[in-house]
């Protein structure tokens, strides 16, 4: 029985996907895995064993509907698949996913609850919506795949990469504290000043070395925002993906936003402060297997905007940003005090 599953963006959805898969394995370990994503994703799977890969090029080979159908001949070419997982639900799998139906292959598409998030954000029906994780299972068992997604470290960097981040991060006496200050949309971004005013307060009380992570994208404004941080290193650009995920997974803690780095620090084991501004984990996009008083956040309750947005994209309606304005940087240090310090 062979399943080919579709998921090629968002980095932190993807991510998201590697606790079924790696259920799926060890539930089921005579069906043969093979999924869709981006090449650049291969690190986010390499505690699965024995899973197959189809890397599109959605830039050039495979763009547009005729690149789509080119795909298509590929994966048909090189796999027989008995079932189509649609983990993504968008223009580019529902095209794929048509030539898989009309040529016999049984699809199921994931459920992305769009009425219920919906009547999150408009004030409706503000309550806790279904985690992203247990969705993609949701879609397995309408396979006929009943599986339980796997509720501890799901990430296993390769012992080169961790022999790598070892050298880097072998200062004795030092507390190792990942920090990814940034994140797609502004609707998601704690202030800078915030940010660098929480790290002195831990500095304050304990000798650090802060990494810095996020794209190659935010470097130079990583690099500024290193400048005024004492005991901060910035990595965005310096090391790949797996190396990232091997210094993630030997941080005390990471601090970030509602991001794929909060994702994968999650999923590699360690534990995550994450800040939330219009988006909030009641959307279901909350790391997994975090505490909930680890997702730092003004209640709904306080701020009857909150969230405004699921995928951080617009404007702030209130034009003060009140949801990050009023975290000061006092009351996320509380909860690190509280939540993560406290332990040895």
């Amino acid at each position: 029985m062979h399943l080919l599953v579709i998921r090629t963006s968002a980095m932190g959805d993807v991510a998201l996907t590697t606790p079924v898969l790696k259920a799926m394995h060890n539930q089921y370990p005579s069906l043969k895995i093979t999924v869709v994503t981006r090449k650049a994703f291969k690190p986010l799977f390499s505690s699965i064993q024995d899973i197959g890969f189809v890397f599109p090029d959605f830039k050039k080979r495979h763009k547009g509907i005729a690149g789509i159908i080119r795909l298509y001949r590929e994966i048909k070419k090189s796999i027989k698949a008995d079932y189509v997982i649609d983990l993504h639900d968008v223009l580019r799998s529902k095209i794929l996913c048509f030539f898989f139906r009309i040529n016999g292959t049984p699809v199921f598409v994931i459920d992305k609850g769009r009425a219920e998030k919906k009547a999150l954000i408009t004030g409706r029906d503000k309550k806790q919506l279904k985690h992203s994780v247990d969705r993609y299972c949701d879609v397995f068992e309408k396979a006929g795949f009943p599986v339980n997604a796997v509720k501890d470290k799901c990430i296993m960097p390769s012992s080169e990469a961790l022999k790598i981040v070892s050298e880097l991060m072998n200062e004795e006496g030092l507390m190792h504290v990942g920090v990814a200050p940034y994140a797609k949309h502004k609707l998601k971004m704690w202030p800078e000043d915030n940010m660098i005013r929480l790290l002195e307060l831990i500095s304050e009380k304990h000798e650090c070395r802060f990494w810095l992570f996020g794209g190659p994208e935010d470097k130079e404004r990583l690099e500024d925002f290193c400048s005024r941080v004492e005991g901060a290193v910035n990595i965005a650009g310096t090391l790949n993906l797996e190396e990232e995920l091997a210094m993630m997974s030997r941080l005390r803690f990471m601090i970030a936003m509602d991001s794929s780095n909060m994702h994968m620090a999650a999923l590699s084991g360690t534990r995550v402060i994450s800040i939330w501004g219009g988006t909030d984990p009641l959307a279901g996009f909350g790391a997994w297997m975090q505490e909930d008083s680890l997702s730092v956040r003004i209640p709904v309750e306080d701020l009857e905007c909150r969230p405004c947005t699921i995928y951080g994209k617009g404007e702030c309606k209130r034009g003060d940003f009140a949801c990050m304005h009023w975290l000061t940087p006092e009351r996320v240090f509380k909860q690190i005090e509280i939540n993560l310090l406290k332990y040895k």
